[in-house]
């Protein structure tokens, strides 16, 4: 199969069938074998409905149902699992992604260069995100965001989506050993339907999940690199500290003749003791992230409640 096309969504029924008939005009002119996968993201709407219409028609269009909303990337999770396609192309439901620019690439995102989205509430965050990306990955793409991407099938299968992970697939991607990442400027439409899902709460979170995925890609594999070492210096301050206080006072004590307070009114002390126990913590951190590598995530973040033609 040369193309499978991954399309997450939640409450997009009227723009599904429009949808639908893009792609598929554009992959027969094309010659392509394909197939379209529906992730219902929980909708609560007649998006499903939809889908089920569109299946009984063509077998190559395939869905599957969450029992609930569980986010983006568990759905494009879920797309990557069962796409077949020698090529995997993701893309959003809304109609704000242009088909047309589906082609045969081996790993490309989308540059949604000029955009129909309000300034204050999407453009203006969406550029600081990018540009804090693009410092912290070392890639030079411009939109991380964009829902258009196209990935060779060895990509889909050995990148693990999961939280809200979806807008670094490509930073995920060049975790996993991909190099060969590029970008495409793509046309971006006018949402014709529904609103926006983007909210604040969701700029928010991307730029919490960017701090996890330098985190990751620093340090995933080698967590006590990280912790063990400011465990162990913040824990040697500490109590080098300590032992000087307490050296101090025996000085004063038993060579100087010179009275001296307890060292538990010493302010010092606690803040040496207090250094000791984040290192310590720190350290045990370290050690149990290690820990944690080396068991197997095994039980999927989402539950199905229908599929078709799987």
């Amino acid at each position: 199969m040369d193309i499978s096309v991954v399309i997450p969504l939640l409450n997009e029924d009227e723009s599904l069938q429009e949808l639908y008939d893009w792609i598929v005009r554009i992959v027969q002119s094309n010659q392509y074998s394909y197939e379209i996968l529906f992730i219902d993201d929980g909708s609560t709407d007649n998006s499903w409905k939809v889908i089920e219409k569109l299946a009984s028609f063509d077998s190559n269009v395939k869905g599957i149902k969450f029992q609930t909303n569980y986010g983006k990337s568990q759905a494009l999770n879920a797309g990557f699992k069962i796409a077949q396609g020698d090529v995997v192309i993701t893309m959003d439901a809304d109609l704000q992604d242009s088909p047309d620019e589906i082609q045969g690439y081996d790993l490309i995102s989308g540059w949604k260069k000029k955009r129909y989205d309000s300034k204050l509430r999407k453009n203006i965050p969406s550029k600081l995100f990018n540009w804090a990306a693009r410092k912290t990955s070392g890639l030079k793409l411009h939109d991380f965001n964009c829902g258009l991407k196209a990935y060779s099938n060895d990509v889909v299968k050995n990148v693990d989506v999961y939280g809200e992970m979806h807008r670094y697939i490509p930073v995920l991607a060049k975790n996993a050993g991909f190099t060969k990442i590029d970008e495409k400027v793509v046309q971006h439409q006018a949402r014709k339907y529904g609103v926006t899902k983007f909210g604040m709460e969701r700029f928010v979170n991307g730029f919490l999940d960017l701090i996890t995925i330098w985190f990751l890609s620093k340090f995933g594999k080698r967590p006590m690199h990280l912790f063990g070492l400011l465990g162990s210096f913040m824990f040697f301050i500490g109590f080098f500290s300590s032992a000087y206080i307490g050296v101090s006072k025996l000085l004063r004590l038993f060579y100087y003749k010179i009275p001296t307070r307890l060292i538990t009114e010493n302010p010092w002390f606690y803040i040496a003791l207090t250094t000791m126990i984040i290192g310590t913590l720190f350290f045990l951190s370290g050690f149990i992230g290690e820990l944690i590598l080396r068991s197997k995530r095994d039980q999927d973040l989402y539950k199905i409640s229908q599929n078709i033609n799987l």
